[in-house]
């Protein structure tokens, strides 16, 4: 199992810590939080693993989208300063366009969101399952 250099034992931690204290209980919680989940690392799509180990390296990236400030306009991720995350395209094969596979990073504690969806759900990356 691979794992992207930029991903820390405390980062990685904090970043599951945060998302789980999102929204409180589950009878407090919001409908943004409930959008988040997680996914097991090597339950990615092979070419997630791709645009994760190009993140780590800084590129170069296929598309001139990747890397801009994603401004979660749709509020599912946790509210964070102007910013804070980043979007990053993960290819689907087949596809003419960059399909609606993205890696959604996050500065402070460099969590990792995969989303397959658009932006519709997003699930934090779990690095250690």
């Amino acid at each position: 199992m691979r794992f992207p250099p930029r991903i820390t034992g405390i980062g990685a931690a904090a970043a599951v810590l945060s998302t789980l204290l999102i929204g409180g209980t589950v009878a407090t919680a919001t409908p943004a939080a409930a959008a988040v989940g997680s996914i097991c690392y090597s339950d990615l799509p092979s070419q997630a693993y791709d645009t994760l180990d190009l993140i780590a390296t800084n590129g170069p990236f296929p598309y001139s989208q990747d890397g801009v400030v994603f401004r979660n306009q749709e509020g599912v991720l946790p509210s964070q300063a102007s910013g804070y995350y980043h979007e990053y395209t993960v290819k689907t094969p087949g596809s003419s366009t960059r399909g609606a596979r993205r890696i959604v990073t996050g500065k402070k504690t460099q969590e990792d969101y995969y989303t397959s969806d658009h932006y519709v759900t997003f699930n934090l990356i779990n690095f250690g399952c």
